[in-house]
């Protein structure tokens, strides 16, 4: 491409991917995931500091189950593990194998969208996937996703979901949140490599605004956020941390949530950071396993 055809290109790129603006600005998180091997010991974590969780039921795939936790605003946390007796074979084809192999850890998250024909982005989507699973009640959900970007689904970027069903009937099983200590999903932190590239990788994907940058030397990394988009990018100020080795083992993707309270910061948690103007008050990972905040 000559300096021209860039410069041309350039000009033009705000009204090549005006649907991708147009679809960002309505995308809404729809649930994160935690992964592990069992499901008693996640669902008894997350009792312990507070927040309850109703069995959701085996999916379609023979090889996961899940709980969740959902709250006012319908987005939702999300428990999955292995089924019992779940094939060996099977459980290592599964795109989140090696989280499902841990005791328990953030692995994914997925956006809500109502139009996934009607989404486009500069990252390869990937082919539409149904799903599925049945309650405890017998009602039969249906979902089709699509992966954004070639990493493993929902992990460096978010995975888009189209419900098939009702989803009232995905996020609220007893036909109301389980949990209205918190209004809902507010953030998700993604570890990852280079910082740059991340922050270049999205704002292309999604049309977001310039990042803004600070040091957070508790949380033990350089963060980023671009604009209103729920994500904070990560990167360890050393490899050494709990941050770095999270990502040498499982590679780019979710290290940390955090949820917008309802109210008054809930009790178990303990003020550790302050993000871009705002208190993180963290629940204590020793207990928990893995790292969730409140804001």
């Amino acid at each position: 491409m000559t300096r021209r055809e860039y410069n041309r290109f350039m000009r033009l790129a705000p009204i090549l991917f005006l649907p991708a603006l147009l679809a960002a600005a309505d995308l809404k998180i729809d649930h994160v995931t935690i992964a592990g091997r069992d499901l008693k010991p996640i669902r008894a974590a997350l009792d312990a500091v507070g927040i309850p969780t109703v069995y959701g039921g085996a999916h379609a795939n023979s090889v996961t189950e899940m709980a969740l936790a959902s709250f006012p605003d319908g987005s939702y946390l999300e428990a999955i593990t292995l089924q019992p007796n779940a094939d060996p074979a099977a459980v290592d084809h599964h795109d989140w194998a090696r989280f499902l192999k841990s005791y328990g850890i953030p692995a994914a998250w997925a956006l809500q969208a109502p139009d996934l024909a009607g989404f486009h982005t500069r990252e390869p989507l990937g082919p539409a996937v149904r799903g599925g699973r049945v309650r405890p009640d017998g009602v039969k959900l249906e979902w089709e996703t699509v992966n954004v970007g070639p990493e493993t689904r929902g992990t460096f970027f978010p995975f888009l979901i189209r419900d098939l069903t009702p989803r009232e009937l995905r996020a609220f099983p007893s036909g109301q949140p389980t949990d209205r200590d918190f209004r809902g999903i507010a953030r998700v932190v993604i570890v990852v490599r280079d910082l740059d590239s991340a922050i270049s990788r999205y704002r292309s994907a999604f049309g977001l605004p310039a990042a803004v940058r600070q040091t957070d030397e508790d949380f033990g990394a350089v963060l980023a956020t671009l604009g209103d988009f729920p994500v904070v990018l990560g990167r360890p100020l050393d490899p050494r941390s709990w941050i770095g080795a999270r990502l040498a083992h499982y590679g780019e993707g979710p290290c940390a949530f955090v949820l917008a309270a309802a109210g008054r910061a809930p009790a178990g948690t303990t003020l550790k950071s302050r993000w871009f103007g705002r208190d993180i008050r963290w629940f204590d990972p020793a207990r928990l396993g893995w790292r969730l905040g409140v804001q």
